[in-house]
């Protein structure tokens, strides 16, 4: 009974294997749980009816009101400069009501009065030139054409997105590799367990024949 039990005494090389195994499904699990709490749920229930509509531009107008950005000049170099608000408002083909269009999900948290939000630049000059190329883009280029948006009537009735943030890639990836990691670290601790089981059972059968 002694000798069976000092057979699957697990080397030093085996426990740190089996210990990286247990690691790695611990890693996998909280992950899983993590993003399923804090990011992926949330992602879920905000692409829930927000399917690809058809969008057709009502009015493209700046406001008098301007918004505060930030710009970075260097490494220890940062400022704030401003930009003039880009509204543009359109109809979806699914309700008649004038929306409010975003360039994604993150514009709208960030500023949820402007459609644009330009690269922050020093120069408040250059910010305004941005907008205004942004807003002959919308008057010129896209006019009355239709163009696909993404519209949730529940959530946000008043808001539609020019492309979402949480596509089906970000969605996989978001539970694959906790995934991945978790069967790795299962793989890690059968392979182990697997691989002295079979040692054990070599050496007893060794010792019979010597016997």
């Amino acid at each position: 009974m002694a000798r069976s039990r000092a057979a699957y005494e697990y080397t030093e090389a085996e426990d740190k294997s089996i210990r990286l195994g247990f690691l790695l499904i611990a890693a996998g699990l909280l992950s899983l749980l993590g993003l399923g709490c804090c990011w992926l749920r949330p992602a879920l229930q905000e692409r829930e009816g927000a399917g690809p509509v058809n969008c057709t531009v009502l009015a493209v107008r700046q406001l008098g009101e301007r918004f505060p950005c930030t710009f970075s000049c260097g490494a220890a170099c940062r400022g704030t400069a401003r930009y003039p608000c880009l509204q543009v408002l359109v109809r979806t083909s699914r309700s008649s009501a004038p929306a409010l269009l975003h360039e994604d999900e993150r514009q709208l948290r960030t500023n949820p009065k402007c459609s644009y939000i330009p690269p922050c630049a020093r120069d408040d000059q250059e910010n305004s030139e941005n907008v205004t190329y942004k807003q002959k883009y919308w008057k010129e280029k896209v006019g009355s054409q239709p163009f696909t948006c993404y519209f949730n009537q529940h959530l946000r009735p008043d808001d539609v997105m020019l492309k979402r943030t949480h596509d089906e890639t970000v969605l996989l990836h978001c539970f694959l590799w906790p995934l991945v990691t978790f069967l790795v670290g299962v793989l890690i601790v059968v392979l182990t367990i697997c691989a002295k089981s079979l040692a054990v059972r070599a050496e007893a059968i060794k010792k019979k024949k010597h016997l």
